[in-house]
């Protein structure tokens, strides 16, 4: 996914899978019964799926209590979920011959051509830099506003710039409209607590396809026949676990030394 990374920092807008219609909120600090309920709400056929055991295992994670440790893997889902659709729509893009409508390199260069792993890997070290540490900002502000979502935020809630200002949090530098529904206009549509709560239901489903979906599509452009229903996928000859292996290149004496 390291090609859509960028992405990974909009909206998630992807729509897949709708649930079932909620029987329970989504609330703040959860148990090992509240996630029962949950996946219900989610899917009614698969119900409650844990084979690890992560939510019986109280303070398994960093020394953390029980309900914090569920927090903490209820925001790292809801997270990969956002970032997978972003990734799942960036791919789609991408490979029709998408891109921005600026150009990501310096000196009028033109926009990288490929499919979309080969067109990140095209990409100059900087354009790549920016991504990543803008990316990373991001994170940095979701970490440091309180309440941290282990104590007592709502797992997949990104804080209001805003809001975070006002209360003297995170990085000092005006910002004119938040990460999330930017323009009001999803709270507008989401006007009760029963909307919202059957929209965070519908993201977490959405976004669970998602993961598979781009999955999928790097399975099939590394090992042909592996997805059979993604035949038509460009094989890509790069690693995508090394995302700077387009930019840096061994000297062909110290490979003809290894070989």
């Amino acid at each position: 996914m390291k090609f859509t990374v960028a992405l990974a920092v909009l909206p998630a807008v992807a729509a897949f899978v709708g649930p079932a219609a909620p029987t329970a909120d989504v609330r703040v600090s959860e148990s090992k019964a509240d996630l029962e309920g949950l996946a219900k709400s989610l899917n009614p056929t698969i119900g409650y799926w844990d084979p690890l055991n992560v939510a019986g295992a109280s303070g398994s994670l960093y020394g953390y209590d029980n309900a914090q440790t569920i927090a903490w893997y209820r925001q790292a889902e809801i997270k990969h979920g956002r970032v997978a659709m972003a990734a799942f729509v960036g791919y789609c893009v991408q490979a029709n011959g998408g891109h921005w409508a600026t150009k990501m390199t310096l000196g009028g260069a033109d926009w990288p051509t490929g499919s979309p792993p080969e067109q990140w890997d095209a990409l100059p070290v900087a354009s790549k830099w920016q991504i990543i540490l803008f990316v990373g900002i991001l994170e940095l502000f979701d970490e440091s506003v309180e309440p941290h979502y282990m104590m007592g935020r709502k797992p997949g809630e990104f804080p209001s710039f805003n809001d975070a200002y006002a209360a003297g949090q995170g990085v000092p530098h005006p910002v004119p409209f938040d990460l999330f529904d930017p323009f009001g206009t999803v709270s507008k549509l989401l006007d009760t607590e029963e909307k919202r709560a059957r929209g965070r239901l519908i993201e977490i489903n959405n976004g669970r396809a998602a993961m598979l979906g781009i999955f999928g599509f790097m399975s099939a452009s590394k090992v042909a026949g592996s997805v059979p229903v993604l035949s038509f996928i460009p094989a890509y000859d790069g690693n995508y676990m090394i995302p700077f292996e387009g930019n840096f290149h061994m000297p062909s004496m110290v490979v003809q030394t290894v070989m």
